[in-house]
Formats: structure tokens, sequence, C-alpha cells
């Protein structure tokens, strides 16, 4: 009986910390916990040789995190976002010709696997004269995989070696995979079984929160600014000008059942990211 009693007590004494853990992390109102930075061991760099592993080591006060949109267009608030310690781009987004609007200055710039041909088209502007930005690529394992077979991680390693003093990093297939998780811990559905991929801005989201102590979006609308009456119309991408308008191609990708972006969804999480976290919108600014 003693002994008996001996094991549920143990049992009891290791079974707390875990029930106290479990209260702490779930929220009143039963959603998932608050996102946290995981750090930045998920940002592998590819290497100009077959080195040792390293992870990407940058941390910053301030962020100005510019979308691609064009909503930046006539901002005017070139000068505003190269004040900043960091400044974070995507895809190929173009600083040469909207200066005025969107800045000069790049730090970090997150690049689709899908963007991969369009930089090394013009690899001597991205990898040589922009040499002091640091590239973060993302992409599916069957283009990502470093066994050979990986043809977009193949592309970047040989313009790794090319251009060997350029900072170049994968995001890690662990990484891609928590940001899966992320995404069904706040809607509750599973990104693979509703046919969609997560965006650039997603991971470029994710990749500030890790790095940034604050983060201030520059051009990116909110999950219910389509749906007004009265929202401006303008390009998808500030640097297309007559491309597909931004809330169309939005409204598409978000009912798409196979291989669309849930642009509007993911706008909806941001807004919620950012009553727990120091992230600021503005042109347009949101109300949280």
């Amino acid at each position: 009986m003693n002994s008996q009693m001996l094991r549920w007590l143990c049992l009891l004494s290791l079974s707390l910390p875990l029930l106290l853990w479990f209260g702490h992390v779930i929220t009143r109102d039963g959603r998932s916990p608050a996102l946290r930075s995981t750090g930045l061991t998920g940002y592998m760099r590819i290497p100009p040789g077959r080195t040792n592993q390293q992870f990407l080591d940058m941390h910053c006060n301030q962020c100005a995190l510019v979308s691609s949109s064009g909503q930046m267009l006539g901002a005017g608030v070139g000068e505003e976002i190269d004040k900043f310690g960091c400044v974070m781009r995507m895809n190929n987004a173009p600083t040469e010709g909207y200066e005025k609007d969107v800045g000069s200055h790049t730090s970090v710039r997150v690049v689709s696997h899908t963007s991969v041909p369009l930089l090394a088209k013009n690899e001597r502007y991205y990898f040589q004269q922009s040499a002091d930005t640091t590239y973060v690529f993302w992409g599916p394992e069957r283009n990502m995989r470093q066994d050979g077979k990986g043809r977009i991680y193949n592309t970047l390693l040989k313009i790794a070696q090319k251009y060997p003093n350029v900072r170049i990093y994968a995001v890690t297939r662990e990484k891609i995979e928590y940001c899966d998780s992320v995404f069904q811990n706040e809607t509750g559905k599973n990104r693979m079984k509703t046919g969609a991929f997560l965006s650039t801005g997603f991971f470029t989201m994710i990749l500030a929160i890790d790095m940034c102590d604050s983060i201030h979006v520059y051009g990116m609308i909110d999950d219910n600014y389509c749906s007004r009456a009265n929202h401006t119309v303008v390009p998808y991408h500030y640097y297309e000008k007559n491309r597909v308008d931004e809330c169309r191609m939005y409204r598409v990708h978000e009912h798409t059942h196979r291989g669309g972006h849930r642009f509007i969804t993911e706008k909806a999480i941001y807004g919620r990211w950012a009553t727990r976290h120091k992230i600021e919108f503005k042109h347009p600014s949101w109300s949280l």
C-alpha cells in the first residue's frame, strides 16, 4: 500500500509542472498561445563550399518591412524608411527608380524559390552591387534539398560560390514546417489540405519577429481593406503598373482551391500578432 502511494506521489510531482505550464500557455479564449521568436537557427547559410553549417546571426532594434504592394506608389516615405537600422524587402522588388517612395537601402531580402530565376537574370545587381544585403531564400523540400537534386538550391549554391562574400541563407525544412504549424494554430486549418502556399510576406513577418525588437510595416493592407467600398485600386506590385490590381489578386488567391496564397487570411493573422508584438502598420495604417 505504501509503495503504491509513493508511486502516485511521484507521478503527481512529475505531472504538476507540466499542468502548470499548460495552463500558462493556453489563452483564456482557447486560442493557441501567442507567437514567440524561435531564434535564428531556422536560417542556414548556403556556403561558398561544403563547409560547416552556419546559422543567421542578425539582430535589429527597429526594422522597416517594406511591402511590394502598389500602395507604396506615391507614399513618399523613402527617406523615412532608409533611417531604420534594418530594412527588409521581398523577392525582386526594386528600389532603383522608386527611391522616393520605398527608399534605397536593403538589409535583408526574403525571396521565394519562384523568384530565384528573376534574381539570377540580374545577378550582378543583386549579388555584386548589393553585396551588403543578406538574402534569405525559402522553398519546398523538392527544390531546396541538398543532395544534388534540389534545383533551386543548386542554383543558389553556384551563386554563393561565384560571390563568396554575399550572405545567402535558406529557410530550413524544420522552420518551414514550424511556419505551417503556426498557420494551422492561427486558422485551425491544415495549409496543405486547403491547397494553399504560405506567401513570402508570411516568411518575412516570421523572420522579422525572430530578429527585430520592433517592426514598422510599410504598404501592407489589412484583411478588411478590399471589402471597403472606397478602397483605393492599386497594382499588385508597385513595380508592375500594368498588371492586375491588388484586391482582385487577393480575392482570386483567397478562394482558389489549389496553389493559392491566403493573403487576406494572413493579414488577419498579422493583425492579431500586432496586439502581442511591437508591430506598426503604415501607408495605410491599421486600426487594431
